[in-house]
Parts: C-alpha cells; sequence; structure tokens
C-alpha cells in the first residue's frame, strides 16, 4: 500500500481529488496520537487511520463533504459519554483538521481565435488547468493555439462526452458567431458548470437567444450564461478583453464586487 505521502503525490499528478485528516490535537486518553492522518477519497475508500470506531466514521462523513464544498474544517470530539452523543468512552479529547485536496479548478476555451489564445494564457498564468476546444481541428493543438493542458477538436455540444464538467469547471466561449453558439449551448446549459460567458456584442447575444428559445430551451437554463462577458474595461484587444473576462470570473469565483478599490 502506498503510504499517505505518495498518495498525495499521485493526487497532483493526477489532477485527483482527496481530503487530508490529521490529529492536530489529543488531551487525555484517545485512540491516536497528534500527527495521525488518514487519507479519503470520494468514491469511500481511504488510507490510515485517524482512530477507528464511530469517530473515524464521523470524520469520514465530514471529509466527503470538504470534498464537495471545498471548504476545512477543524473538529472537536469529546470521548467520554455515548449517550450524550460522544464517539466513545476512551475519557479524551481529540480534533480533527479535515483539509480537502482539490485539484486545480479547469476552465475550457470553446473557440481558439484571437482571443481564445489570450484567455489561454492568461488563465493558465493564474493556475487553472486548461483545455481548448474547437471544431476546426487546424485550429485546435498545440501549434496554432499553445499552452493549454488538452485539445479537443470537436463540436461544442459534443464537448460533455469528452470533459467532466462539474460546479467548479469554468466555461470560456470565445466562437467565431451567434450560429456556432445556437447550435452547440444546450449540452452545456445542462451542466452544473460554475460559469459560462459568451463573447459578442448585446446584439449577438439576442440573436442566440431568440435561437435558442425556439429550440425549446427555457429561460431559466439560458440565464445561467453570462454575455457579454467580462467587466466593462473598455477593452478592445484580445489581450484587454481576456483581462476583462477573467476579470469576472475571478470576482464571482470570490464573491467580490468589480468596484473601484479607492472607492
Amino acid at each position: 500500500m502506498n503510504s499517505i505521502y505518495q498518495a498525495l503525490s499521485e493526487l497532483e499528478k493526477n489532477n485527483g481529488s482527496a481530503a487530508l485528516c490529521t490529529v492536530t490535537s489529543s488531551e487525555g486518553s484517545t485512540p491516536r496520537h497528534v500527527g495521525s492522518k488518514m487519507l479519503v477519497y470520494p468514491d469511500g475508500h481511504f488510507i490510515g487511520t485517524v482512530g477507528g470506531g464511530d469517530l473515524e466514521h464521523r470524520v469520514l462523513d465530514e471529509a466527503w463533504m470538504a470534498i464537495s464544498d471545498g471548504q476545512p474544517r477543524l473538529l472537536h470530539y469529546n470521548m467520554a459519554d455515548p449517550s450524550r452523543g460522544d464517539p466513545g468512552v476512551c475519557g479524551g479529547q481529540v480534533e480533527v483538521f479535515v483539509e480537502p485536496i482539490l485539484p486545480p479548478p479547469l476552465l475550457v476555451v470553446i473557440g481558439a481565435g484571437h482571443v481564445g489564445k489570450a484567455v489561454v494564457h492568461l488563465a493558465k498564468w493564474l493556475g487553472y488547468r486548461v483545455a481548448v476546444s474547437d471544431d476546426r481541428a487546424e485550429f485546435c493543438n498545440e501549434e496554432t493555439t499553445p499552452g493549454a493542458d488538452a485539445y479537443y477538436p470537436v463540436k461544442m455540444d459534443d464537448l460533455p462526452n469528452h470533459i467532466s464538467i462539474d460546479k467548479r469547471t469554468v466555461l470560456i466561449l470565445t466562437t467565431r458567431g451567434s450560429a456556432v453558439d445556437a447550435a452547440g449551448l444546450s449540452p452545456l446549459l445542462d451542466s452544473a458548470a460554475a460559469y459560462i460567458g459568451v463573447i459578442g456584442s448585446k446584439r449577438r447575444w439576442a440573436t442566440t437567444v431568440k435561437a435558442l428559445k425556439k429550440k425549446g430551451i427555457a429561460e431559466a437554463k439560458i440565464a445561467k450564461v453570462r454575455s457579454p462577458m467580462g467587466l466593462e474595461l473598455q477593452a478592445e484587444t484580445p489581450e484587454e478583453i481576456a483581462v476583462s473576462t477573467m476579470a469576472e470570473v475571478m470576482m464571482l469565483r470570490d464573491k467580490g464586487t468589480g468596484k473601484s478599490m479607492s472607492r
């Protein structure tokens, strides 16, 4: 069996998820000493132990929640009287720190034109895993759009069959026109993506919305999209548009306001 440290290295290499549970405080009689660790995976299996029994079951439940919500937690347990809800009768007290180990979020650039290339460069610099998708294979490759982690030369509506879109995934559509968006957006609107942004003017988006509604797409799903995407920076160049777009992504992710810091 791999050690926990080897397993953590494998997680980083493979962009995996888990929760690391560490005993940070132990007073009196407790099952495990300070520094004891347990690594919990989303599929239910785990390496190591923080004490076994009901204590461990409770920590496992918290670990799976931490993987889901991305939030660490410090757990405190008395171990004296199960009749009042304690997870044991050892007589001591124990604290366990649960730390979610999550890969960098995935950002998918759909449409490998000038703006798409600029978004790839900036998003990678900001720490995202970046994938590029374009139905034109001659644009969707390392030579023409360098810097991405993966390339998917497929139609937009086929993309969910190639990547897993979860609640941390960012979808940036820098496509070549409304017709492409209208034809391919529907499956993306059914996903759990954290952000779906579409480049273009208000008029272009209105045209896309009309086409989506004609296909029977509900307004609630269409409302998931931010278009024109980005913050108002009077951006013109591909690089400026990339900054505007990623600024909005960061603002929403971190619950910012977008207001000037001096006001």
